[in-house]
């Protein structure tokens, strides 16, 4: 095999379980993904679908109640980071993998300057003077696009708007040049012309240093700017995998066509109703015996009550984990009147 086409990062199989009174609970459930070398990879679904979880395990900074089955794998060049301790992990973060988290508030430290949250990372991970690592920290925010950069070093996150603190964040995570950066929910909390700019960033970023990215988000709008392959997650499953192209121009999957559909159309009206996916989510403890679709979707048989698809090839180039995936430009039924017991 050559090694352009080994993954940098695989996920095999992977299951997260939490033990409750009630039983075993599956956040994430047999997920399997790879990412290859200056990818950019969303992983989409509706919250409280496992795609922070997924994303946290990549990390190993889920809680301490999340154990993971025998057999999960989450291999970095060919390493299985689920094998390591803690202090071989605290080698990998910010050194081959970095994150950036959706509240950049709750992840900066109120109590000291940007400029030294930068030069710390850098310190502890690649063993530099702080004054060299200063000098780095500033070369970062520059790269980033913050203005005054010399004078932004010493002020406070509580001195720079929500769009420059997330800025700030996306240079800690550069610090030590990683090979995957982890981006959940970046632009969630900012305003769309500040969202267009940090997206802009990262995929400027993503080329000059040959980043790969797996981008956690439930917009689809951030998606179709900004992904080159899209994952579409759901009760712990991956049900749709295909490139960002095939996904939104021809999506197989009801729940992923259900997605699309409820994205408000630019020249709608007032008077139009906005598409929704019926039902919610089921407890994760009380999940359906075959497809856990089934109880929101119009096409579910009797076949889809009894038998768990799996996530198979295509025709259409998609994977799909579907009995019946949709035909090319097939309009979605409504199934506000599915119900099953």
């Amino acid at each position: 095999m050559k090694d352009q086409d080994i993954p940098l990062l695989e996920v095999k199989n992977l299951e997260s379980y939490i033990s409750t009174p009630k039983g075993e609970m599956k956040p994430v459930n047999g997920v399997s993904f790879s990412i290859q070398k200056g990818e950019i990879v969303a992983l989409v679904g509706e919250s409280g679908s496992g795609k922070s979880v997924t994303s946290l395990s990549i990390m190993q900074l889920n809680d301490s109640a999340i154990k993971y089955k025998s057999g999960s794998i989450i291999s970095l060049n060919e390493v299985n980071l689920l094998d390591l301790n803690e202090k071989e992990m605290r080698k990998i973060r910010g050194n081959r993998i970095a994150m950036v988290f959706q509240d950049p508030m709750f992840s900066l430290n109120p109590l000291h300057p940007i400029g030294e949250q930068i030069a710390e990372s850098i310190v502890l991970q690649k063993k530099v003077k702080y004054k060299e690592a200063l000098k780095t920290a500033l070369d970062l925010l520059k790269k980033v696009g913050i203005p005054d950069a010399e004078r932004r070093l010493k002020d406070y996150p509580h001195q720079l708007s929500g769009g420059m603190r997330q800025r700030i964040m996306i240079a800690i995570a550069l610090a030590c040049k990683p090979d995957l950066l982890i981006a959940d929910e970046p632009t969630t909390a900012l305003d769309v012309t500040i969202q267009a700019q940090v997206l802009n960033l990262l995929r400027n970023l993503q080329q000059e240093f040959g980043l790969s990215i797996l981008l956690i988000t439930h917009d689809l709008g951030v998606v179709a700017e900004t992904a080159d392959r899209v994952l579409v997650m759901y009760c712990g499953k991956i049900v749709e995998e295909g490139s960002v192209n095939d996904i939104f121009e021809s999506p197989r999957h009801p729940y992923t066509k259900g997605l699309m559909e409820s994205i408000p159309a630019i020249h709608g009206t007032s008077e139009e109703t906005l598409a929704a996916i019926p039902g919610v989510v089921p407890n994760l403890l009380e999940l359906p015996a075959g497809c856990n679709f089934v109880k929101r979707c119009a096409y579910a048989t009797e076949k889809c009550k009894t038998d768990e698809p799996s996530l198979l090839q295509h025709p259409s180039g998609n994977k799909v984990a579907c009995w019946h995936p949709l035909k090319e430009g097939e309009v979605i039924r409504h199934a506000a009147a599915v119900s099953y017991s």
